[in-house]
């Protein structure tokens, strides 16, 4: 698993569109379609139901984005942790 697939995995599941998602993010449909695909292929598991128009998540889905959602924001914290670590010695 890998951030970016779970970035990309987050903004298609809120956005319930892989379209939408895809615009999201400034990439495209072909990429989204293959990160989720790919989750899903790694995890073992169906994170979307996919109809028509409209995305739900499965009750996995529905796991992996509160632990996404969790994961993302502690990269992004320590990140900023690291950048500001980095700071203090110039």
């Amino acid at each position: 698993m890998e951030l970016e697939q779970l970035r990309i995995f987050l903004a298609v599941a809120g956005e319930k569109s892989f379209s939408r998602g895809a615009k999201k993010l400034y990439i495209s449909h072909s990429t989204t379609s293959r990160a989720v695909s790919a989750l899903e292929e790694e995890l073992g598991v169906t994170l979307l139901r996919r109809g028509n128009r409209v995305l739900g998540l499965t009750p996995a889905g529905e796991t992996l984005a509160r632990e996404a959602g969790e994961l993302l924001r502690r990269a992004e914290s320590a990140a900023a942790h690291v950048r500001a670590a980095g700071e203090e010695k110039k």
